[in-house]
């Protein structure tokens, strides 16, 4: 993320993430926090890849949104 951050690509892509305030340290959070958080970061990567390159294909972006969506409702 930094790297991408660093190098052009909005903010926007990592919303999500950085909203949850949560790194890998955070041991008081709970495991689904964390995968909902690694999801999230994921989903920002893929699409900022997507978007700016040829290395990752659409689809990868898309299913792991759709995994971001299904985890942000068993978060709830």
């Amino acid at each position: 993320m930094k790297f991408l951050l660093e190098n052009g690509a909005p903010e926007s892509y990592f919303k999500e993430y950085l909203a949850m305030d949560l790194s890998p340290h955070h041991i008081h959070k709970t495991k689904a926090e964390h995968k909902f958080a690694v999801l999230a970061l994921a989903s920002g990567i893929s699409v900022a890849l997507a978007e700016n390159s040829d290395l990752v294909p659409d689809t990868l972006s898309q299913r792991l949104n759709r995994l971001l969506e299904r985890d942000r409702r068993e978060l709830r």
